[in-house]
């Protein structure tokens, strides 16, 4: 796939004209404008981020309309994954900018036991609540499925509640449509997000 570059022009027309006509007759008219404008450069962005953050996973084209109203046959979007939780996380480009991300996406019924422990417990609970505060000040949005109310258990009023409803936990940064997404550069700000976020990353790993 050669070295990552960027992404030329035509992957956000490809991704408009998906957006209008999201049809296999449109996507195979431009499956070679998909595969080396749009995922080409994704596969060579993962590659480059291998050494350091670990192995990538680009998702398939394809959306999963057995249960969905919406019988639209393709994402809109380009997203994969790097790593398995520890470092890495997620990055996805559509035609409206390209979204990083990273923490935990879900976690199991005991994880989140474990978590809900350590985030009521005053330490890690202090701990991680600087950390989440400190992303979300540097421009994170902070992500993850929430509860209306404190789980069972645990006081309604607790310091922490709004971290205690959490069923997941992440921070993500959109950066709409930027010039150096055309070039080299890109990788540079994928780098960042997973770095200023490494706290975060690492809470995980010494709690959970």
């Amino acid at each position: 796939m050669g070295d990552f570059r960027g992404w030329p022009e035509d992957c956000q027309r490809f991704f408009i004209g998906l957006e209008l006509d999201n049809s296999k007759k449109y996507f195979e008219a431009n499956r070679r404008i998909y595969d080396e404008s749009v995922k080409a450069p994704m596969v060579a962005l993962l590659t480059s981020l291998e050494k350091d953050y670990g192995t990538g996973k680009v998702f398939r084209p394809n959306r999963d309309i057995r249960f969905s109203k919406d019988k639209s046959p393709y994402k809109t979007n380009i997203a994969a994954t790097v790593g398995e939780g520890e470092k890495g996380g997620y990055l996805s480009l559509d035609a409206r900018g390209f979204t990083v991300a990273t923490g935990r996406y879900m976690l199991a019924p005991e994880e989140l036991a474990k978590f809900r422990k350590k985030v009521a417990a005053e330490s890690s609970g202090e701990s991680l609540a600087t950390i989440v505060k400190k992303l979300a000040k540097s421009g994170y949005e902070i992500g993850g499925e929430e509860l209306k109310r404190v789980p069972t258990g645990w006081p309604q009023d607790h310091p922490r509640e709004a971290l205690l409803r959490r069923k997941a936990l992440y921070v993500w940064k959109n950066f709409g449509l930027q010039p150096w997404l055309g070039s080299a550069a890109a990788r540079k700000q994928v780098v960042k997000v997973w770095t200023d976020a490494e706290p975060l990353n690492d809470w995980f790993r010494r709690h959970l």
